[in-house]
C-alpha cells in the first residue's frame, strides 16, 4: 500500500519541478503558480482560506501572497463590510499569467492521463479525492497542535 503514496509523491514532485522550470519566464518562483491560480479561480478569497486550500501554514501563504503582490500579479483590496479583512484579486498581469498556466495545466492533464478512458480518469479522480479527504482530517488534527498515534 505505501507504494501508492510514493507514486503520488513522485508524480507531484515531477510536475512541480516541470512547472517551476517552465514558469521562470513568467518570473514566478517555486510554487507561486499555485497561489496565483487559486486567487484567479476564487476572486476575493481571503488569505486564510487560500492557505487552507493549498494546505500550507498561514506564514507560508503570507510570504507567497506578499511576493505575488510586489511582482504585480495580485492585489489586496479591503473588504467593504470589514476593513480588517483583505480580499485577493489578480491584476491584468496575473490574468495574463493565468491563461498561460491554464494552457500548461490542460497540456499536463492530457500527458498524464494519456491512454486512460474517460471512465478510468473519472475513477482515478474520485479515488484521489477520497485519499485527500482522509489526509485532510489528519492535517487539520496536526495543524491544531495534536500528535497522531502510530
Amino acid at each position: 500500500m505505501k507504494e501508492i503514496l510514493r507514486e503520488v509523491g513522485m508524480i507531484a514532485r515531477a510536475l512541480d519541478s516541470i512547472s517551476n522550470i517552465e514558469f521562470k519566464e513568467l518570473e514566478l518562483t517555486k510554487g507561486q503558480y499555485l497561489y496565483l491560480v487559486r486567487i484567479y479561480e476564487n476572486p476575493g478569497i481571503i488569505q486564510e482560506k487560500l492557505s487552507e486550500m493549498i494546505k500550507v501554514d498561514r506564514t507560508t501563504a503570507a510570504r507567497a501572497v506578499q511576493k505575488l503582490q510586489v511582482q504585480g500579479f495580485i492585489e489586496k483590496k479591503d473588504d467593504e463590510m470589514n476593513k480588517k479583512i483583505n480580499r485577493l484579486y489578480t491584476t491584468d498581469k496575473g490574468d495574463q499569467a493565468y491563461s498561460f498556466l491554464k494552457r500548461e495545466g490542460e497540456h499536463t492533464d492530457s500527458v498524464a492521463l494519456a491512454g486512460f478512458s474517460g471512465k478510468e480518469s473519472e475513477l482515478l479522480f474520485q479515488l484521489l479525492q477520497r485519499v485527500r479527504k482522509n489526509v485532510e482530517v489528519e492535517w487539520e488534527y496536526v495543524k491544531k497542535g495534536n500528535k497522531r498515534e502510530y
